[in-house]
């Protein structure tokens, strides 16, 4: 049952994507580099993590939704569907706020209500992470993964006298 309820999800996620690219990433501009360029980079580098982060999962990127796959980086969130809600979840927790992401929560929430616990869990990540979601990270790519992710993790930096 469960196999035939992510079917649907995903469905309905192929019917709206391209309709979410063209109208709320209307300004957005693809990426100048591809998934090869990105393997490229610095070891210790984000463009290098992500184009790692291609290479495993075998995906590709899909232009003006680039920051999506920088997201699952910092997040630690999986890929598979019920992931791909939560980082919706935690998205809304950090931020984020528009119709495709509250399409994404209402339906994940009433289709998959088993992963509520998650879903919380991944909101309340979220808001205890800096803000991230506005981010346009193609300008980070030489810097160092884990001091970008180390800083996007901690809200607020400890001040010492």
């Amino acid at each position: 049952m469960k196999k035939l309820r992510v079917q649907f999800l995903l469905f309905v996620y192929d019917k709206t994507q391209k309709l979410y690219r063209t109208y709320f990433k209307k300004k957005k501009r693809q990426w100048q580099f591809n998934e090869k360029q990105l393997l490229e980079f610095h070891k210790d580098s984000l463009g290098r993590k992500l184009g790692e982060f291609y290479k495993k999962h075998g995906f590709t990127m899909i232009p003006k939704m680039e920051n999506h796959d920088v997201h699952h980086l910092l997040t630690g969130c999986g890929t598979n569907f019920e992931d791909e809600i939560a980082m919706q979840f935690l998205l809304l927790g950090n931020g984020k706020l528009n119709a495709h992401l509250l399409a994404a929560v209402v339906l994940g929430s009433i289709i998959l209500p088993e992963y509520y616990k998650m879903y919380r869990n991944a909101y309340q990540k979220g808001k205890n992470m800096r803000a991230f979601h506005h981010i346009d990270f193609e300008s980070l790519l030489w810097q160092n993964f884990e001091n970008i992710q180390d800083f996007f993790r901690q809200k607020e930096t400890p001040v010492y006298y």
